[in-house]
């Protein structure tokens, strides 16, 4: 029996043009579940698009075009038969800027639930405890929970990132996607949120868009480097770091451009 972690994201032959230019050209590699994945690459090199098209958000721009074949748990996401919402349920996302909704605290937490379920499906004392669960699981229950009713743009940039992860747990997501989630983040706030991911992780599977090298090094279990928007390399963190395959991902580890 293989102790391998099941694969939560395949992608396959994997292409995309924003207009007429080819940001992401023939990506094949698959994500294991439960792990922590960076990609890292120089600017420009199609990291974050290519995090964008695992929940398919890429999509809100009329000029992009896609094809290949990205299987999340196994099934197709561009089949004709899949939700949306029920893919961005399942796929979470986190962006560089904390953006919590200027509401209060416990209403960003249980806005997404209030979006996706049936108005009398929901209690006040589901969603009570739907709020102190993914506030625990973030670490920020026992700092907030007399302060339930404040609004939420008043809390420190740390907090606010992990409000915006807690707002995603209700809904159960499968994977959680990272664009850059420390780079508005003081030293603190970073270490606050790397400590979450590694809290988080196992549970879920975390894919992270970083361009800090030490941070990639600290906090993922493999990593994803990407060059003009092709696959390079793909192997875990502590080899691309000690002995990378490939002398284009030498070069970059090694801080000769990007």
């Amino acid at each position: 029996m293989s102790d391998a972690p099941a694969i939560s994201i395949t992608t396959r032959d994997l292409n995309l043009w924003y207009a007429k230019f080819q940001a992401l050209s023939n990506i094949t590699v698959d994500i294991k579940h439960g792990l922590i994945t960076s990609l890292i690459g120089p600017s420009g090199c199609g990291k974050t698009t290519l995090l964008r098209c695992f929940n398919r958000v890429n999509e809100r721009y009329g000029y992009v075009t896609t094809k290949g074949e990205i299987k999340l748990l196994g099934k197709n996401i561009y089949d004709p038969d899949v939700s949306l919402v029920e893919l961005r349920k399942s796929v979470g996302m986190v962006f560089q800027r904390p953006n919590p909704l200027p509401i209060s605290i416990y209403e960003n937490v249980v806005f997404g639930i209030r979006i996706h379920h049936e108005r009398s499906q929901l209690t006040r004392s589901a969603l009570d405890e739907a709020v102190e669960k993914a506030l625990t699981e973030v670490g920020l229950w026992k700092d907030l929970k007399d302060r339930l009713d404040q609004r939420a743009t008043g809390l420190q940039l740390e907090q606010q990132q992990k409000l915006c992860i807690a707002r995603l747990l209700p809904l159960k997501p499968e994977i959680i996607l990272m664009d850059e989630p420390c780079s508005a983040l003081d030293v603190e706030g970073t270490r606050a949120i790397e400590e979450l991911m590694f809290e988080l992780k196992g549970r879920y599977t975390i894919v992270i868009v970083t361009h800090n090298m030490a941070q990639a090094r600290r906090t993922s279990d493999e990593c994803i480097f990407m060059l003009m928007g092709e696959f390079i390399e793909h192997a875990r963190t502590a080899e691309m770091f000690v002995s990378p395959k490939n002398p284009k991902t030498a070069e970059y580890i090694e801080g000769r451009y990007g």
